[in-house]
């Protein structure tokens, strides 16, 4: 099967963007992304706003990806969707549209962990990427998760940690609304940080045994430490706006880097790669990249539009599974909650 054309359509929908992609063995022949601008006015995603314009735009959207591609549904060799996790109401509008599908199509049902996906999207033939080889350290950083994984091949991965709290994209988020940045807040305190001093202001590493992450110590010492600035001069925030943001930024980059390290040393594995929305963060390509040079690493960064949430990454999943014969029936259900490795 390996050999032939087999092409996989995949959805992902897993929170606030609609997307569908026509993959054609590792290639990606489409990769269609649908935002939902409504949710900039309440600062943050609302769930049961998200599930509705998954339903207006899922046809849509699996229509241009399978003009795109050029291809026909009939040719379509097997449907993968995301299973999980995310928002419960998001992930049911694609599991149903992609059980409904695949029943109609008569082809195979591929379930994708969309975690699993976020690493093993580094496996997309595509000429600016290389994959990693078994075994590596895969640090998955995102709105709503921060791991660091062990991944022995495709479908063998062990949590070597994870974040006890708040996830690393929820701290850049939570600054950012704290100094008052517009949703989605992480992008805009990465492109102030280019300009600013990351030296500037000192905030708490937090303390966490082993190989875990918490966030929410950061968030409440970056709260104090600017209502207790503001209430001495009032623009302090607009005037520091730089310096504030390259602040954030380096102490969390320093908390990712900490832990990643004391992972190589645990391990002995010094393949590292990462993915999920964070990863399209500067500051963290640059510091992997410094840790090639000074470390001896092998490090692995994905192109900026596999980073966010998108369904290419669950095609390549889909294909993986597809040529294993890990197929789903009917059954399958949207899980909000789904652990790697499960």
């Amino acid at each position: 099967m390996a050999n032939k054309k087999n092409y996989i359509l995949a959805i992902e929908s897993s929170c606030d963007d609609t997307s569908a992609a026509v993959l054609c063995n590792t290639k990606v022949l489409s990769n269609v992304v649908a935002t939902q601008e409504i949710h900039k006015q309440y600062g943050g995603v609302v769930p049961e706003l998200a599930s509705r314009a998954h339903q207006q735009n899922i046809v849509p959207v699996v229509h241009q990806a399978l003009a795109k591609a050029n291809i026909d549904k009939k040719q379509l060799s097997a449907i993968a969707f995301t299973r999980g996790p995310g928002l419960m109401g998001s992930l049911l509008v694609g599991a149903s549209f992609a059980k409904s599908l695949s029943l109609g199509l008569n082809i195979p049902l591929i379930e994708v962990n969309h975690m699993e996906a976020h690493i093993l999207a580094h496996f997309i033939d595509d000429e600016s990427m290389t994959a990693p080889e078994f075994p590596f350290l895969g640090m998955t950083i995102s709105g709503g998760h921060t791991q660091i994984v062990k991944v022995s091949n495709y479908f063998d991965m062990e949590v070597l940690g994870e974040t006890l709290d708040d996830a690393v994209g929820e701290a850049f988020d939570k600054s950012a609304k704290l100094m008052g940045l517009p949703y989605p807040g992480g992008p805009l305190v990465d492109k102030n940080a280019q300009l600013g001093n990351p030296r500037a202001f000192d905030f708490p590493k937090p303390k966490v045994d082993g190989l875990n992450f918490s966030f929410s110590g950061l968030k409440t010492s970056i709260l104090y430490f600017l209502q207790r600035e503001t209430k001495k001069n009032p623009d302090f925030i607009v005037e520091n706006i730089n310096d504030i943001c390259a602040s954030v930024q380096y102490t969390i980059l320093e908390i990712l880097m900490d832990k990643l390290k004391l992972a190589v040393k645990q391990t002995g594995i010094q393949q590292v790669a990462i993915g999920g929305g964070v990863a399209a963060n500067s500051g963290i390509r640059a510091r992997l990249k410094e840790a090639e040079e000074t470390l001896g690493w092998k490090t692995y960064i994905p192109k900026f539009q596999y980073c966010t949430d998108n369904a290419a990454m669950i095609g390549i999943v889909g294909y993986l599974k597809f040529l294993e014969g890990q197929f789903t029936d009917q059954s399958i259900g949207a899980k909000a909650r789904y652990a790697i490795g499960s």
